[in-house]
């Protein structure tokens, strides 16, 4: 298998926090705990202290949750490994319809390589999936676009009733609207060559599954044999566990406050955007329980932020708390409360011994903010991995790249300069000779008249450049019209160039941000995903691979 890694600043609409984080850490040092490396993640492992009464009371948990997945016999053997001792490579995403954009799947193997080369090291590690099943914004997750024959496809389920909105999309049932998206999905896979994969994906959507449950049953059937634990954050047990974070967000929320706050501006002042905004009313708790709205109807579950409306004083939506109030709901109905962005990852690492978090740039840029609620509130932090990625490339499209003398970075540069580059490898190459022969002929002319006229009058010499120019770009136009009438018949052109911008730059975003990956490994066949493990492991973080498919 053909690959070529690209480092990120080579990649379209990457932010400077990113880049800087990759290329120039010591630029950005100052907003994270460890060197993105990881040749960091050792000193971290062995200074971990992780209390071996969570482990047993985590481990438990996931027992239960990866049953109901599924889960292979590998993932209960990682659950011990992990109870006994073992350390965490996290990784997450939001739980997509259909497993989501690509780029899930990358999180996950690289999670599970990272933790292999980390075992095989001597350091015993086992890979755990955070399913974002508390995230309230449905419209993210209840879409999905697939490259089939050429065009792109979007399956998509309707937006949840008032009743559901604003919802953690882990509550919220697919309902009998996912039957027909399954039928449609199942024979694209089956006509792409995977029986299995339509099987998989039959047996995990149905109506009776929320968006949680669905993507965790495939997930589960896909990495049966890496050992990939799953995770669902609503679980209460969880909530019951994490009290300790959430009663410290309460109690000494002034001062995480005010350390967010001073990090903001500190960001601004080295020239980034702070990921989140954080105000002066800003606490890190989402409350989740019911609530009473003005007309007296309830609100079931609905995930808003508490806000700190005076000292001692909270409110969500309809609800009002005094901090000891407060703090009472929390410890006997913990289920209803839901870290924010800033304090998601450290409940995370509060619950699990993680000593490295693979993310995205999004997630990075997180990370330098909530470093201060690290410190705060753990006293520790884990080294924050920029994930691998990829850009899959198929036979067709390698074929095409190849005979327009295209590299997919050309793609990226847009359509305008992806036709223009079309047009002119268009051109036949006795004609293409022929151009360029002429055109060398022309220069040497008019090189020859520069000599001379700069003895007869200096002035002229102007003239002779301006000539120039116009006659480079009358050649240049001229080539191009000639290989625009080359495929003219056929407008082969503009199916080629669309059939290039659908697969390796669909909407204008990385391929990997957009398309699922599931059409990819039908047509890969059952290798696919051990294919793309290997290219997943630490010498390829914080790198995007080019792949070509056999």
């Amino acid at each position: 298998m053909d690959c070529r890694a690209l480092a990120s600043h080579k990649l379209p609409r990457q932010s400077k926090l990113f880049l800087e984080y990759l290329d120039n850490f010591s630029k950005v040092q100052a907003f994270y705990a460890h060197a993105p490396k990881i040749s960091s993640v050792p000193a971290v492992a062995r200074e971990l202290d992780f209390p071996k009464e969570r482990r047993s009371a985590v481990a438990a948990i996931l027992r239960a949750q990866n049953t109901a997945f599924g889960a292979g016999p590998s993932v209960f053997a990682n659950i011990d490994r992990l109870e006994n001792g073992a350390v965490a490579i996290v990784s997450g995403q939001q739980v997509g319809l259909f497993s989501g954009p690509a780029y899930s799947f990358y999180k996950a193997l690289s999670a599970i390589q990272v933790a292999n080369e980390l075992t095989r090291s001597g350091i015993e590690a086992a890979p755990v999936f955070w399913m974002a099943t508390e995230d309230h914004d449905v419209d993210e997750v209840r879409h999905v676009s697939w490259f089939q024959d050429g065009q792109l496809r979007r399956f998509e389920l309707a937006a949840p009733g008032e009743q559901e909105a604003g919802r953690p999309v882990g509550k919220i049932l697919l309902g009998a609207q996912i039957d027909e998206q399954v039928h449609d999905v199942a024979e694209l896979l089956v006509k792409q060559g995977s029986v299995l994969l339509a099987q998989f994906l039959k047996e995990s959507y149905n109506r009776g599954e929320t968006y949680g449950s669905a993507f965790a049953k495939l997930f589960a059937r896909l990495f049966s044999q890496q050992g990939l634990i799953l995770l669902d954050p609503l679980d209460p047990g969880l909530h019951r566990i994490a009290v300790p974070i959430y009663r410290q967000a309460v109690e000494e929320r002034d001062a995480l406050n005010e350390k967010l706050m001073k990090r903001g501006k500190e960001l601004e002042s080295a020239g980034f955007s702070a990921q989140v905004k954080v105000t002066a009313k800003s606490t890190l708790l989402f409350y989740m329980g019911n609530q009473c709205g003005e007309r007296g109807q309830t609100s079931d579950g609905v995930r808003k932020p508490i806000l700190s409306t005076g000292p001692g004083k909270f409110q969500s939506g309809e609800k009002h708390w005094a901090t000891a109030e407060l703090l009472k709901t929390i410890e006997s109905t913990s289920e209803d409360f839901s870290p924010s962005a800033l304090l998601r990852a450290v409940v995370q690492d509060y619950l699990l011994p993680t000593v490295a978090y693979i993310g995205g740039a999004a997630e990075i840029a997180y990370f330098a903010q909530s470093e201060v609620v690290y410190k705060h509130v753990l006293g520790r932090m884990p080294v924050i991995l920029s994930r691998p990625d990829f850009t899959l490339v198929d036979i067709k499209a390698a074929k095409l790249l190849q005979a327009y003398k295209l590299r997919v970075e050309d793609i990226w540069a847009g359509s305008q300069e992806v036709r223009r580059r079309m047009e002119l490898a268009s051109v036949p190459k006795d004609l293409s000779r022929d151009f360029d022969r002429n055109h060398k002929q022309l220069m040497k002319m008019l090189d020859h008249l520069h000599g001379q006229l700069k003895k007869l009058d200096p002035t002229l010499q102007g003239a002779v450049d301006t000539a120039r120019k116009k006659i480079d770009f009358q050649i240049d136009k001229l080539r191009r019209k000639t290989g625009r009438a080359q495929d003219a018949k056929a407008t082969l052109l503009a199916v080629y160039e669309n059939f290039l911008e659908q697969l390796l730059y669909p909407h204008k975003v990385l391929q990997s941000r957009e398309l699922c990956l599931l059409p990819f490994l039908a047509r890969w066949g059952p290798g696919g995903l051990t294919e793309l493990q290997k290219l997943c492991g630490s010498k390829n973080l914080g790198h995007h691979c080019i792949v070509q498919l056999s």
